[in-house]
């Protein structure tokens, strides 16, 4: 999951970026409205946490623009304000929950979960191929009837793969997408999780889905649930 937080302050924005990386998001920060904006208007992002109060642009007027672009992304905003009537100004401009400083990191994930799962109905709220199922709101993963442990790192990696089933990703591609896009990422790591998830995922099932093709990446192989029921 990508999360895009809009935060001026660095020492908030640095304990919530760490604690969603190791929940397994994949985050990106701007540090006021108007790269806020630019960043969710140009990027794909599966949830939106924005501060009130930012430079440049406030986060109601961010808000504003993007519902005006008809941008559905699931937004959380963030406040040091408290009283309902700021509350009332930001979901009558949009957005979906309110969180007011200082909160707990337990409420803010529980917060961001719930949203995943009020996401839009367009959004496919199960991925899968064969028998490989994943529900990302929930942090659920099957293969057949059998539920999978997966580490958030894991968890990511697998949906991430999972959402271009079918293509080919490279390991540079998997680890902006899996890591954080400015980590100094060893592209040996890369290789490592996919050894964890195939692991779990493909050698006590007997299947072979993530496929190595040399020089380029990995591939999730789609394989149409109908033909695995008929392989069994």
């Amino acid at each position: 999951m990508r999360v895009l937080l809009v935060e001026d302050d660095s020492a908030i924005a640095d304990a919530v970026l760490r604690g969603l990386d190791a929940e397994g998001f994949v985050t990106e920060r701007a540090a006021d409205g108007i790269t806020g904006l630019w960043m969710a208007q140009e990027s794909e992002f599966d949830l939106l946490i924005l501060d009130i109060m930012l430079p440049g642009l406030s986060g109601y007027e961010v808000c504003r623009r993007l519902r005006a672009s008809e941008s559905r992304v699931p937004i959380l905003m963030l406040t040091a304000k408290d009283g309902e009537y700021d509350e009332a100004d930001a979901l009558d401009l949009g957005a979906d929950d309110y969180l007011t400083k200082p909160f707990s990191f337990v409420v803010l994930l529980a917060r961001l979960r719930a949203l995943l799962r009020r996401a839009p109905a367009s959004r496919e709220p199960i991925l899968g191929s064969g028998t490989l199922r994943l529900d990302p709101s929930r942090a659920r993963c099957w293969r057949g009837d059998v539920e999978i442990s997966l580490t958030a790192r894991e968890f990511a990696l697998t949906e991430f793969l999972l959402r271009r089933k079918g293509h080919v990703v490279s390991r540079n591609t998997i680890a902006e997408h899996v890591w954080n896009a400015e980590l100094d990422i060893d592209s040996n790591i890369v290789e490592v999780y996919i050894g964890y998830v195939r692991r779990k995922l493909d050698r006590p099932f007997g299947t072979n889905d993530i496929t190595t093709v040399r020089g380029l990446g990995y591939r999730l192989n789609d394989t149409p649930l109908s033909e695995t029921e008929s392989a069994s």
